[in-house]
């Protein structure tokens, strides 16, 4: 019998960081598929010097709409699914050959490790992080959420062993403009679902995602990095709700003024 075969998707926009190191830990898969959503540094030269397939698309849909297209340009019987600043470790590659040939399971979970400016993270609610991540092709598709986006499947996912290594944020000027992303990318999200706020939720939302974080995620076991990340993480909150309550204010000066 024919062992099935695994295609990995990536969807990239200047990823040059850890890139090589990521590709490079894939040399078990049967394909790589890059999904370019025009990168200006040097993240295709890098894709092509590792064999990887490179396709590119002028609009940026969201997360999970470019996730879905990089998806559907794989032709294998697996799929895996990692972002370009994530790593699979070698008994992590070894498990997920194991899995696909083992049919246990239509979709399966990796445990995430990240890091945060070179500190991995084993508290503050970063870890364990199982994620689904690899699935047979067919049996799963990602949400549509501009950010945050969930693989929906159906059935019990399996647990694979292993760490996915999660370079997440290389340096404060990294968190600065994730920070600045996120919330951005999670105001509109919820504005478009509907939602309001105001400042007053604003600063209770923010100060409940720190103590959250910092106190019963354990964030303070993680040393200065766990109250880094709590502190990043109420920031992120608190700019949500912020830029959220200023999209439905200037939606409302819009219609009087339409009026």
């Amino acid at each position: 019998m024919q062992a099935p075969t695994l295609g990995v998707a990536l969807i990239t926009k200047n990823a040059e960081t850890r890139l090589a190191q990521c590709l490079s830990a894939l040399a078990f898969a049967d394909a790589v598929v890059v999904l370019d959503s025009g990168s200006s540094d040097a993240t295709l030269d890098i894709a092509r010097a590792h064999g990887a397939r490179i396709e590119q698309t002028p609009d940026w849909p969201g997360f999970g709409l470019q996730k879905n297209r990089a998806i559907d340009l794989l032709a294998t019987d697996w799929v895996l699914v990692i972002d370009a600043d994530e790593v699979v470790s070698p008994e992590l590659a070894a498990s997920i050959l194991q899995a696909i040939r083992s049919n246990a399971h239509e979709v399966w979970m990796l445990n995430r490790l990240s890091s945060f400016c070179g500190h991995w993270m084993r508290h503050s609610g970063w870890f364990p992080d199982w994620i689904p991540r690899l699935f047979r092709k067919g049996a799963a598709r990602y949400s549509d959420e501009l950010v945050h986006e969930r693989l929906v499947f159906t059935g019990q996912p399996g647990r694979l062993d292993g760490l996915l290594q999660h370079y997440s944020y290389e340096n404060y000027e990294d968190v600065q403009r994730k920070l600045d992303a996120y919330s951005s990318a999670g105001a509109a999200q919820r504005h478009a679902k509907g939602e309001t706020a105001s400042v007053s939720k604003a600063l209770t939302r923010g100060l409940w995602a720190f103590v959250r974080t910092y106190v019963f995620k354990l964030g303070f076991l993680d040393g200065a990095a766990g109250l880094q990340v709590a502190i990043f993480n109420a920031e992120t909150v608190y700019y949500r709700f912020l830029k959220l309550a200023l999209l439905a204010r200037n939606e409302a000066q819009r219609r009087r003024t339409d009026a």
